[in-house]
């Protein structure tokens, strides 16, 4: 935007505030301005969408999708030297940047604004899975989530069936949602650098969920059968304390099968039935 006021470099930021980062918060912070305002555009044009953002830090992304228009940006932040660097920011947009201090495992990003929504966030990697889990719950309440995991994690959120990367976490964003690997960010582009590769991930969540399924059963499901992913079913799904055989067949699929070979919808015809068996009480 034309009208984008002039501020301090991130790096001066990070001097002011003393923001050296904590590997316990895993922080590492993303300074190429470039590759941020990549990001911040990542799932489209931001005008009327109102934007959650987690773990901003310094508030690089923060900025970025401010200029790109963004109505609203709550950025969730746990770090109190990081929220004092992002209230200078917040005197800067005072209608448009609310700070919200505390643990973004513990808060819905849903009711901090109104729709259109979006998170858009470079994730903290100590706890990128367990919010997206979170988030997967209510994601139609979102037109589109844009988020930065390691390349490993985005490897396994977009891994078909018969690959080493399909497991729990693969069936359980693509029943919800499509995911696609945007473009990756190498190690040097941030402070102090990771030693690892980070991938932007663009997720738009389905209308409805792939196939019928009660999240509870297909969580229960996956879980027992990735546990043991090298195992049959017949045995993996063992751990779930019903008669696997009558399970296995009330799905239709192959006992003999494991469960890097079953298709998502599968996984759901499993969830089912097991839900069968919870309805009759007949879970030990």
């Amino acid at each position: 935007m034309s009208d984008t006021p002039t501020l301090p470099s991130l790096m001066d930021v990070i001097r002011k505030h003393g923001l050296d980062p904590k590997k316990n918060l895993g922080q590492n912070f993303l300074l190429d301005p470039r590759l941020i305002d990549k990001i911040a555009r990542a799932t489209g044009p931001l005008g009327g969408i109102h934007v959650v953002e987690v773990g901003p830090g310094p508030g690089g992304l923060t900025r970025a999708l401010l200029d790109a228009g963004a109505a609203q940006v709550v950025a969730i932040e746990r770090d109190p030297r990081c929220v004092a660097a992002l209230q200078d920011l917040a005197a800067v947009y005072p209608d448009r940047l609310t700070i919200r201090a505390d643990d973004a495992l513990e808060v819905d990003p849903a009711i901090l604004v109104p729709a259109p929504r979006r998170i858009i966030a470079n994730l903290p990697y100590n706890i990128a899975t367990p919010l997206l889990i979170g988030w997967l719950r209510n994601i139609t309440a979102y037109d589109a989530l844009g988020l930065m995991f390691q390349k490993e994690v985005a490897q396994r959120l977009t891994a078909e069936p018969r690959t080493k990367a399909y497991g729990r976490l693969s069936v359980l964003t693509q029943w919800l949602a499509v995911p696609d690997m945007a473009f990756d960010i190498p190690p040097g582009a941030f402070y102090p650098p990771p030693k690892i590769t980070s991938t932007v991930v663009h997720l738009a969540p389905r209308p409805k969920p792939l196939a019928e399924a009660r999240i509870e059963d297909l969580e229960r499901i996956t879980a027992a059968a990735f546990g043991q992913r090298r195992k049959m079913l017949r045995v993996s799904l063992k751990t779930l304390g019903v008669d696997t055989d009558r399970l296995i067949q009330l799905a239709g699929v192959t006992p003999t099968a494991r469960a890097e070979e079953l298709a998502i919808e599968e996984f759901c015809a499993l969830a089912r039935a097991l839900a069968t068996f919870s309805e009759r009480g007949a879970v030990l």
